[in-house]
């Protein structure tokens, strides 16, 4: 009785369940209907407030679906124009032409969607078939050029384009700085090597002077014993320039204690030759100094049969290196322009390689160049204990600067078996040559032994330093430093107190101190021995 009472209140309790459960969905199924009626009466008075949204229009009207397609069309268009602009402004770009026409296709566009007629087209219960064709005709060339303005200006504003765009420009303008600097360069080489237009004169007017009056510079051909007496000291200086050499002379005379005693071998080519002296026989340093002044063609051993560089000048393949097409091989190789100047091949600046032949009976001489200055009595280099060296002089390299490395090319096996790439290199300028040690040294041959080896310039580029340092390997005698300060003629930042409390003081570098182009504050230590006195400085308007 208790199992069956048990069953029965349990079937009795999911019956009424599942009564619940359906009376519940009928319920909810009646307030849905409800709602959805309540819904399509708002959706009544929506569609009478605002006729634009029919929904029957799009069912029964294509003309619509044509209008709004037009209209955002437009307003897209619209959209773009405004962004292309914006940028322009943003990147404060100079692209103000851009901007006007990006502005004005914009505004036409939308004084055309604005007009009256056209938004009638989205509000008119009939479209007029005539209206929206005119309207699509007068948009699509709108539209059209509006397009062509963005496309022209389109490569301004794609990013990548714009970046390639600069980098083609960044390069371009490289290459124009750095053949405007080869050619700058090259024209800052010619203006140090040429001679200025006063010096030029200042020889012609000597020659002109030397015509007008032969007698007074008649050259018995003695040769003053002076000048081949071993206890007097010599100098040697090797130049084409009155001015410069005048200059060498009248200050070490002006600052040597006994001017007597002093020689000066002046040699000039055979141009030059009687400019120079007139020079000295018009204007003396003093009348106790003994100046001699010779030809280099006066010394009739040095021809091509025994000197390297002569016989070198005859080869057509130097000729052409030097003499065809030089502004195009210097803008071709630059770091080393320089050394296609024919004057490394001059024999004028090879005489320096033959002191020991030229004066036979001196025992020393001192080697000045010309444009150099003397401060004091160089006197006390001939007491000089030389230890048997050939050649006395300042050495220049500190750290890894001025070493044989940096002058010769140590992949050859010749420079690499016999010379030590990190000797200390030295400085061509004032240099004490011993000529006995010369001779005992043989230095000359040694000289002509590795000239003849660089023919092709495969040892070292041109010049007399890297035959110098290769001529007095071992041989050199290192002196102070205050004997010779360098670089008056490249390097604006040296110490006022080293420049006046030296000996020498060089100008080697391009600008040279009788050169426009020479550096103000060291010029002048040299133009205070220029004689601006004399007549024909003055007429050639040569200043300080």
């Amino acid at each position: 009785m208790g199992t069956k009472s048990f069953y029965y209140q349990r079937w009795l309790f999911s019956s009424l369940l599942s009564a619940g459960t359906v009376t519940a969905i009928l319920l909810a199924t009646v307030c849905f209907l409800d709602a959805t009626q309540a819904n399509v009466k708002s959706d009544r008075v929506l569609v009478d407030a605002y006729p634009v949204r029919r929904l029957n229009s799009f069912k029964t009207d294509p003309s619509r679906v044509k209008i709004d397609a037009l209209f955002k069309q437009a307003k897209d268009q619209i959209a773009a124009a405004n962004t292309y602009a914006s940028h322009v402004r943003r990147s404060k770009l100079q692209m103000m032409r851009e901007v006007r026409l990006l502005t004005e296709q914009a505004e036409a566009l939308r004084r055309l969607l604005n007009h009256p007629q056209n938004r009638a087209l989205l509000t008119a219960h009939r479209v007029n078939m005539e209206h929206l064709r005119a309207f699509e005709s007068e948009l699509q060339n709108r539209l059209k050029l509006s397009k062509q303005v963005i496309m022209e200006a389109k490569e301004s504003f794609d990013s990548q384009l714009r970046v390639h765009k600069l980098k083609d420009a960044i390069f371009s303008v490289n290459d124009q700085l750095t053949k405007a600097k080869k050619e700058g360069a090259f024209a800052s080489l010619i203006a140090a090597k040429s001679i200025p237009k006063s010096l030029n004169c200042l020889s012609t007017r000597l020659m002109e002077e030397r015509i007008s009056n032969p007698s007074k510079y008649i050259d018995y051909g003695d040769t003053p014993p002076e000048f081949e007496d071993p206890n007097l000291y010599h100098y040697a200086i090797f130049s084409d320039n009155v001015l410069a050499a005048s200059v060498v002379v009248n200050s070490a005379v002006a600052n040597a204690k006994d001017p007597t005693k002093h020689v000066f071998h002046v040699v000039t080519d055979k141009v030059n030759l009687w400019a120079m002296k007139v020079w000295f026989k018009m204007r003396p340093p003093n009348n106790a100094t003994h100046i001699e002044v010779k030809a280099v063609e006066e010394y009739t051993f040095l021809n091509s049969t025994y000197v390297p560089v002569l016989k070198q000048l005859e080869s057509a393949d130097l000729q052409r290196f030097y003499f065809e097409n030089q502004m195009e091989n210097a803008t071709k190789d630059a770091p080393n322009m320089k050394f296609r100047n024919p004057k490394y091949l001059s024999i004028m600046n090879h005489l320096r390689f033959y002191l020991a032949e030229m004066y036979p009976k001196l025992h020393k001489i001192l080697f000045l160049d010309d444009d150099i200055v003397v401060q004091k009595d160089l006197t006390p280099l001939w007491q000089l204990d030389m230890e048997g060296k050939v050649n006395a002089a300042v050495e220049t390299c500190f750290g890894s600067f001025h070493r044989y490395d940096n002058y010769m090319n140590f992949s050859h096996p010749l420079i690499k078996e016999r010379m030590d790439p990190k000797a200390c290199a030295w400085a061509y300028g004032m240099n004490l040559f011993d000529l006995d040690a010369w001779r005992r040294e043989k230095c000359t041959e040694e000289y002509h032994f590795w000239q003849n080896n660089n023919e092709n310039r495969l040892l070292w580029k041109l010049g007399t330093l890297p035959p110098g340092l290769i001529t007095y390997y071992r041989t050199t005698k290192p002196i102070d430093k205050s004997w010779h300060v360098l670089g008056l003629g490249y390097n604006p930042n040296i110490d006022r107190e080293k420049i006046e409390t030296a000996a020498v003081i060089h100008y080697n570098g391009n600008m040279k101190p009788w050169l426009d182009l020479a550096m103000k504050q060291y010029k002048h230590y040299w133009t205070k021995y220029v004689d601006y006195d004399m007549e024909f400085v003055k007429s050639c308007n040569i200043g300080h």
